[in-house]
């Protein structure tokens, strides 16, 4: 049988996603990115903001049409807006058939044989039970020259927008032998970038072992042949430990590159978020970031429009973008999510209110952005190749100031013939907005 597989959201919901695919496959069944094609439809969704959970509700709704017409014979709903409305989608879509939770994600085989045999039901399991996954062979599906590595699942922080916790439960590390044998299992398929990937990744252990161990779990990453690129995302600024930045920059596989989510700059503000940084502390840890690693690449989001923010907490705000020019920015406005402290505050802010924020942001991180990627022009960077441009003797690659998904390019003119995940030395011969434009030096290996 032929199952599409639709995977919305977060990188760490496509973690979960490819481990499904495996255990399916594992159980014979055959995958297929063709919805004409398919026999069964299972959703991974999300639900983090309103803009993720209407996507995922749309996404239910077509293929519940095909459910609906007999084009299909199974309608699985899984991922977090399964958990968190799980008798909202079987009430008011019943075309789907079965609700897989988020810490249920190893039964997907059995729910969809189930369904097939007649059987509707769901399968969710405590908020906080860790699915077994272990050893199992994810198809990756991000074209297998990278591939993401979830080190934890949950989250502890609580912070007062975020449903994070009540879907996801209580922050869970893995233990650090599992993860060292699935990177082994992914560079040993062809992965040469593996990006840490959580919650937040800069708790890794301190659950496990009483004390924070991603400057371990980093250090025997490294020593995996064939890994030639380690990158780091969602690390919360008060985590981040002397140890970790000395690991970042002593280990030659550990890209210099760092995603901080730090939301606000506004004291007031990241209080009443339940964050545990204020504007000092933030810019106290850039500095040093800065210091003790100078070529860092720095990366932050934030929040516009959050209840009770005012005209003065958004010009501190843009005040500390300025001052701080992060390499990489996203904003994002407020999203009040039910069950959320924050979504039951008094004074929420308009809509309109909160894009022209965002825009008054994006608008002076576009200058920011615009500015370093002319001061690259002239210097020589290591890029891996992503692929190549159509009928063009030109690649496209990122360096490790470029997360996938989220950041820029790098584009190289060449006659060489070069293939997905060739590491190569590119000197940046000219910038246009967030992309850079190269010419191959030389071959680059680690």
């Amino acid at each position: 049988m032929k199952i599409l597989f639709i995977s919305l959201g977060c990188d760490k919901n496509l973690v979960d996603t490819e481990m499904m695919l495996g255990m399916l496959v594992q159980r014979g069944f055959s995958i297929t990115d063709d919805e004409t094609e398919a026999e069964a439809v299972v959703v991974n969704t999300c639900c983090f903001i309103n803009d993720a959970k209407q996507e995922s509700i749309n996404t239910l709704l077509e293929m519940a049409e095909l459910r609906r017409s007999g084009d299909i014979r199974a309608l699985i709903a899984a991922g977090c807006l399964a958990q968190r409305y799980q008798d909202e989608i079987r009430k008011e879509i019943p075309e789907v058939d079965a609700i897989v939770g988020t810490t249920a994600i190893d039964a997907i085989a059995e729910a969809l044989e189930q369904v097939l045999s007649g059987d509707s039901r769901n399968y969710l399991e405590d908020i906080n039970r860790t699915p077994a996954c272990a050893g199992t062979n994810r198809i990756v599906t991000t074209g297998g020259h990278y591939a993401y590595l979830k080190i934890a699942e949950g989250c502890d922080k609580h912070c007062s927008y975020c449903i994070i916790p009540k879907v996801r439960g209580n922050y869970r590390s893995i233990p650090i032998d599992s993860l060292i044998q699935e990177a082994e299992r992914l560079a040993a398929s062809g992965a040469k970038e593996i990006i840490l990937v959580a919650q937040e990744t800069t708790l890794y252990g301190a659950d496990l072992y009483g004390e924070k161990r991603l400057p371990e779990l980093l250090r025997r990453l490294c020593a995996i042949r064939g890994i030639c690129w380690i990158r780091l995302l969602y690390c919360y600024p008060e985590e981040i430990t002397d140890e970790l930045i000395e690991t970042i920059r002593s280990e030659q596989k550990v890209c210099n590159y760092l995603d901080i989510p730090i939301q606000h700059a506004s004291d007031r503000i990241l209080k009443r978020m339940g964050r545990r940084t204020d504007r000092q502390q933030l810019a106290d840890m850039i500095a040093k970031l800065r210091d003790r690693i100078p070529d860092i690449c720095l990366r932050t989001t934030l929040i516009t429009g959050f209840p009770g923010e005012t005209q003065e907490d958004h010009e501190s705000l843009l005040e500390f973008v300025d001052e701080m020019e992060f390499d990489r920015l996203g904003v994002f406005p407020y999203s009040p999510e039910e069950g959320t402290p924050a979504a039951l505050f008094d004074d929420q802010i308009d809509e309109e209110v909160k894009l022209d924020r965002q825009a008054d942001i994006m608008e002076l991180q576009q200058e920011i952005a615009f500015e370093k990627a002319q001061e690259t022009v002239g210097s020589t960077l290591s890029v891996m190749v992503e692929g190549r441009l159509p009928d063009e003797h030109a690649y496209v690659a990122r360096s490790y100031k470029d997360a996938p998904n989220v950041d820029g390019f790098v584009f190289i003119q060449t006659s060489r013939e070069l293939m997905t995940g060739d590491l190569v030395r590119v000197r940046i011969t000219g910038a246009h907005e967030y992309d850079l434009i190269g010419e191959i030096e030389d071959e680059f290996t680690k």
